[in-house]
């Protein structure tokens, strides 16, 4: 058994955060899914470098150019073509986890990260034209993102909130997710098969606040450094298990609602020092979705410590983000900085995007 079955059996499912033509074209992608990575990530950043790093795309380019498109819808166009194949690549793990695992995730533009009404018509355009079961749109838990996602939960559409990063960021996407469901009920409408995860991002957290502890630099600021994602995410998880059981929850399970699953994302380590599975061996338990980047998972089938970690040192997480405010870290100035800045990196993502669609028209 190889650690992304050893990890499933911990209820723990490997999603990949890379797409690519080629990738999919050549059967590399195959062969991850034969291994037993269980689903798709993508965002602006890895589009613009699939996009940028060949001749793969340039066809594709000239016949929308040809036919008057503009450059952004050049690009929706690249990117839901590029989806619609890796959702037929992965439905059969879609089909047989009964509609757990077997995702490919699309995002919105980042530009319509404050824009709920933009958020919502491009989400449902997205849904019906990439017209795979298996397919997630992904909604920034921006202020203006979380109301978009009850709506388009409500409106039968899976969707993978992203940008995440504070626990109470999380406790209003989870809301937004049951209220949802909730609201679809009320109008008569179906909500089983309805999917939706619910994406922390890890590593950041630490690059950020490591730096800050680092200034502070006295003992008790630099013991915590590379301590604060860990804690985070542990903490997030045992408010998943709070607000995803008792009677509110059960009267919607009963009715066929899936668990929105907490996804861990941005896993690779950014700190040399660091062990590089930091954010896979400690974060291992039921019901999650980790999804990592090419050489994280050439690390994990290497080395990884298979152990239900995700329940351990919950003491020691909730002393260590109590520690970081008393020698001075503003964990939500923190979160919003870091949310601000992951729609930031996105968009100017999607500005070079633009650019290299330009030059290749």
């Amino acid at each position: 058994m190889n650690p992304l079955q050893q990890l499933l059996e911990q209820g723990q499912s490997i999603w990949y955060d890379f797409i690519s033509r080629q990738f999919i074209a050549n059967g590399t992608m195959q062969q991850l899914v034969d291994q037993g990575v269980r689903g798709m990530t993508s965002n602006p950043t890895i589009f613009e470098k699939a996009i940028a790093g060949g001749s793969d795309y340039d066809e594709q380019i000239q016949q929308l150019s040809n036919a008057g498109n503009t450059t952004s819808e050049i690009a929706l166009q690249l990117f839901m073509t590029d989806v619609r194949r890796a959702c037929d690549v992965m439905r059969p793990i879609y089909d047989a986890s009964n509609g757990a695992d077997g995702f490919i995730s699309l995002e919105v533009s980042p530009t319509l990260a404050n824009d709920t009404e933009g958020t919502i018509t491009e989400a449902e355009r997205i849904w019906r034209e990439v017209d795979r079961p298996n397919v997630m749109i992904k909604i920034p838990a921006t202020p203006e993102g979380i109301p978009a996602v009850r709506r388009c939960i409500a409106a039968g559409i899976n969707i993978n909130i992203t940008l995440m990063f504070s626990l109470q960021q999380y406790r209003a996407v989870a809301e937004a997710y049951i209220g949802g469901l909730e609201d679809r009920l009320a109008a008569g409408g179906a909500i089983a098969g309805i999917a939706s995860v619910a994406s922390v991002f890890v590593s950041r957290i630490d690059s950020l606040i490591d730096g800050l502890l680092g200034k502070i630099g006295t003992p008790e600021a630099t013991a915590l450094q590379g301590k604060a994602a860990v804690a985070n995410t542990k903490l997030t998880y045992q408010i998943f298990k709070t607000m995803f059981s008792g009677e509110r929850w059960e009267r919607l399970a009963q009715h066929g609602a899936q668990l929105q699953r907490p996804l861990w994302a941005s896993t690779s380590v950014k700190n040399p020092a660091y062990p590089d599975l930091l954010y896979v061996d400690t974060l291992i338990g039921p019901w999650t979705v980790n999804t990592v980047p090419p050489e994280t998972l050439v690390a994990i089938m290497d080395h990884a410590t298979v152990q239900p970690t995700i329940e351990t040192g919950i003491e020691e997480a909730e002393a260590t983000l109590r520690q970081l405010t008393e020698v001075g870290i503003d964990m939500p100035n923190v979160m919003d900085q870091l949310l601000n800045e992951g729609v930031e990196k996105f968009t100017a993502s999607f500005g070079s995007l633009f650019a290299k669609i330009e030059a290749k028209r």
